[in-house]
């Protein structure tokens, strides 16, 4: 088997996002192809990279709309598994007055659930032939999924693969913060770059101050580079004794975040990638954020995130225009 620059695992779904009302009054949804694995893959292919997702959907209409949505990407599906007795997993996303985003979920259970261990090991030779693992903490709601999510964590990691990190908590999802907070905890120790939402560190430290939670938790796991998003007001990259921080893109043409965080998560592995993580430098970091949170605005300005991830070229040609 040749190489692949990343492969993810974790939830593939449709995320129906809002679309106005109908002549009769009531809510239309666009179903759109959704799933933060997926929509970080999505994105690192449109910087010229070649990706693979392990999950699990329904061998049902949304299931093999998925599958073929994924391969039209350019993302190689040999990892994904059609459930016939599980459907898949449906999410419903209303923006609210704030801003923010409210999801209510169909899966209880949903094919992504379903992953496991014996899937992981089918397809181990994803696992042993990338340069990146990447992974998020929906895969470990439940078993059979959380034990598969571990089985590939030791699998790339001891194949000698960078193992990247983004929480991406739901609480709907999660029987209680407190074991939420521990499969956080789980990815925090076994991962090398973490991406972590500002709300997401003040649900762990229980701190206000974004920065100062992010340092904590880099320094109580040991974590090599830490990127810490902060919604519109931009991000921060934490190496070594290193601080970078980026302003936001507050983009007037923004419609919804959906995408936003994977976007750049995306774009802040890639660099990793790329660069590595030994001798990372002030400029490069922050070069890495101002791509990063340039994609990031592209996203909030359309419906989705998996099908309509902005190109290289776009964010650069964004970076142009802002400037």
């Amino acid at each position: 088997m040749s190489r692949f620059d990343f492969v993810a695992l974790g939830e593939l779904l449709i995320d129906f996002t809002n679309d106005g009302e109908s002549s009769q009054g009531n809510p239309m949804f666009q179903a759109n192809p959704g799933g933060a694995p997926c929509n970080v893959l999505a994105m690192l292919q449109n910087l010229g990279n070649r990706t693979a997702f392990i999950g699990k959907v329904g061998k049902d209409y949304f299931g093999n709309m998925l599958k073929e949505r994924i391969e039209q990407q350019g993302i190689d599906a040999s990892g994904l598994v059609l459930d016939s007795e599980v459907h898949t997993t449906l999410a419903f996303v209303n923006k609210l007055p704030n801003g923010d985003r409210d999801f209510s979920f169909y899966r209880k259970p949903g094919a992504d659930m379903m992953l496991s261990a014996d899937d992981v090991r089918n397809c181990s030779e994803l696992l042993e032939n990338t340069d990146v693992f990447h992974f998020g903490t929906l895969s470990m709601t439940d078993e059979p999924a959380r034990e598969a999510t571990k089985l590939a964590v030791e699998t790339a990691k001891k194949s000698g693969a960078i193992i990247t990190f983004d929480p991406n908590y739901r609480e709907p999802l999660w029987d209680s913060v407190d074991a939420a907070i521990e499969a956080m905890k789980y990815g925090f120790e076994k991962c090398d770059v973490l991406k972590i939402s500002d709300n997401e560190i003040e649900l762990v430290t229980g701190m206000s101050d974004v920065c100062e939670g992010a340092k904590k938790i880099q320094k109580d796991y040991n974590i090599p580079v830490v990127f810490a998003t902060l919604g519109p007001d931009g991000s921060i990259a934490l190496y070594k004794d290193m601080e970078v921080r980026k302003s936001g893109y507050k983009n007037p043409d923004t419609i919804e975040t959906t995408g936003a965080g994977d976007t750049f998560c995306a774009c802040a592995i890639d660099f990793i990638r790329r660069n590595g993580i030994d001798d990372l430098t002030e400029d490069g970091l922050m070069e890495c954020l101002t791509f990063a949170n340039a994609a990031a605005s592209i996203i909030t300005t359309r419906k989705g995130a998996l099908s309509v991830m902005p190109t290289k070229e776009e964010a650069l040609g964004f970076l142009d225009g802002w400037e």
